[in-house]
């Protein structure tokens, strides 16, 4: 059965509020949450950029909700440093805790001063990076020279079990390469035929793990309030990779998508003031194979979305799952033995 999270947007609401947010979040029925690590907001309209890592200890003290966070070890933060971060939460808050750990975007990692290097290196950094974090959470004491360097470290309170690494991917190829060393994969909505092919990658070459789904989503009362949302929030976030991991400052992303459209925003958000299509959409997402989808209203205002899709589109997802599962059911009943 598929699990339906929740997206907490640093980028567009400040820490306090958005703590309150994933709590109201529970109490509307979501079973999860997840977050992204960002250093800066892609524009000055969204306005925010609390620190993740500081939030989450807060936020998995005081739900009980699974939660996870995209991040990026190499450049901002050394491997070592995210490898004891996330023991530390793991120890903490055992089998609740996951992050899916990213080559990075030049928007939160320039600030270090360091040249921006190109995917391919970025990847090889990755790789490295993640490889470190594993050793360091066995237990074991890391020296290691190479695109990162680590000298005699070691973690001296150790995470229970493994924390899950989950790849981010959103390209085929990313996606394939991941399937070597992912406890997961998570992308973010794309169009269905393109999010079956990733899932092919994924499975297809070994990849392991729960499949999830990051849905960009806009609702309010009417259409057009639905629209203006989207627009205004998320207007710069429809350029596609590469270029949107190398730019630099939030006024980069302002000024390189000016001239984008509201046709621009619905490729990228699912926008409708209707919770029925809403239920659409993401039920088709569920069942393309993904066994986690996390829902992020890109308003800033959170709490008239959860109380709708909390009272309405979840009830309704999990009852066509339950139709589902006894449809399947049935259908295994029914087949003759060999």
């Amino acid at each position: 059965m598929t699990v339906f999270g929740f997206h907490a947007s640093h980028e567009q609401v400040d820490p306090r509020q958005l703590l309150a947010d994933v709590q109201s979040a529970e109490r509307a029925g979501f079973g999860a949450a997840m977050c992204s690590d960002h250093f800066a907001p892609w524009s000055r309209r969204q306005g925010h950029s609390g620190h993740a890592w500081s939030w989450l200890g807060a936020a998995l003290a005081t739900t009980g909700l699974r939660l996870g966070v995209v991040t990026a070890p190499g450049q901002r933060y050394h491997p070592a440093i995210i490898a004891q971060a996330s023991a530390t939460l793991a120890q903490m808050f055992p089998g609740r805790f996951w992050m899916a750990p990213g080559s990075g975007e030049n928007l939160n990692e320039h600030i270090t001063g360091d040249p921006w290097p190109e995917k391919e290196e970025r990847q090889r950094r990755l790789e490295e990076g993640i490889d470190v974090i594993r050793r360091l959470h066995r237990g074991e004491t890391v020296t290691h020279r190479g695109r990162v360097t680590v000298e005699h470290a070691r973690l001296w309170d150790l995470p229970p079990e493994p924390v899950p690494l989950i790849a981010p991917a959103v390209s085929r190829r990313t996606t394939a390469r991941s399937a070597a060393w992912a406890d997961g994969f998570i992308t973010v909505n794309q169009p269905v035929e393109t999010l079956r092919e990733l899932l092919q990658a994924y499975r297809g070459n070994g990849g392991r793990g729960p499949a999830a789904l990051q849905v960009h989503l806009s609702w309010a009362p009417s259409q057009r309030e639905a629209e203006r949302i989207a627009m205004e929030q998320w207007q710069s976030n429809v350029l596609p990779p590469p270029r949107c991991w190398d730019l630099a400052l939030p006024e980069n992303f302002e000024a390189a998508t000016a001239g984008a459209g509201p046709e621009d925003v619905t490729g990228v958000v699912n926008v409708s003031a209707d919770l029925d299509r809403h239920v659409r959409w993401l039920a088709e997402y569920a069942a393309l194979g993904f066994d986690e989808v996390y829902l992020h209203f890109v308003g800033r205002h959170q709490a008239p979305f959860l109380e709708a899709f909390g009272a309405e589109v979840l009830p309704a997802l999990s009852a066509l799952s339950t139709r589902t599962e006894r449809t399947e059911r049935t259908e295994r009943t029914a087949e003759p033995a060999p």
